[in-house]
């Protein structure tokens, strides 16, 4: 191992420098780990993609079948799977570019077809589900906005995916609520007792990425 000073070489374990007391890696891992990023074949990812897939079986029991159990059920496991792909992403290295983009385009979509496909059935109170809808609307919009303008893409904060269990929980309770389920009164009741704190979370988050949205922008105009 050789050592140089404060800012001199060291040979060790890829460490090729030392500035300021910092470690600088060296440039085959900086471009494997954005190598690992490019990955499009990750376990977070396939989960992703069938949690989309499984939407229209979602809208089929519902609708074609009349089994708003069933239904209730699917669309509480497509809700909460978003926390396994996410927790495997960050703890077994699976975090890519493309799942960045992926699992809040599932996100909202799980909201926009779940959400909706629940008013139709008129299983949950249209004010309730009007406030969700033009929350994630609003976001939507400015977040294709912002990557239009070619901002950074603001992560999601935890606040974000605090209401987003929530909320996907306390939706297909709504539903069950109405269903022939043997708890479907305490089902209504769980409803809003999640869908409350998760519908203020909502839109708390949703005025945390205002002050990050002026951050992104001013950086964009740093750069340009």
């Amino acid at each position: 191992m050789v050592l140089q000073g404060r800012s001199g070489t060291v040979g060790h374990a890829g460490i090729v420098g030392l500035e300021g007391g910092r470690c600088r890696r060296r440039p085959d891992q900086a471009a494997q780990a954005s190598a690992d990023e490019d990955r499009i074949l990750t376990i977070p990812n396939v989960i992703t993609v069938v949690r989309l897939c499984l939407l229209p079986v979602f809208l089929w029991l519902l609708f074609a079948r009349d089994d708003r159990a069933s239904a209730a059920w699917l669309l509480a496991a497509l809700g909460t799977t978003d926390f396994f792909d996410g927790y495997i992403a960050r703890h077994f290295n699976q975090v890519s570019n493309l799942g960045k983009v992926l699992d809040p385009v599932a996100d909202r979509l799980l909201f926009f077809v779940g959400v909706g496909g629940i008013v139709i059935d008129g299983s949950v109170p249209l004010w309730f589900a009007a406030a969700v809808l033009v929350r994630e609307a609003t976001v939507a919009g400015a977040t294709l906005t912002l990557a239009a303008m070619g901002v950074r893409r603001i992560d999601v904060t935890w606040f974000g995916k605090a209401y987003t269990l929530l909320l996907m929980i306390s939706f297909p309770l709504f539903l069950a609520s109405h269903s022939t389920l043997g708890w479907h009164r305490g089902g209504g009741t769980a409803a809003w007792i999640l869908g409350i704190p998760g519908l203020v979370l909502a839109w708390y988050s949703a005025a945390l990425y205002v002050p990050l949205a002026r951050q992104a922008l001013a950086e964009r105009e740093v750069v340009v």
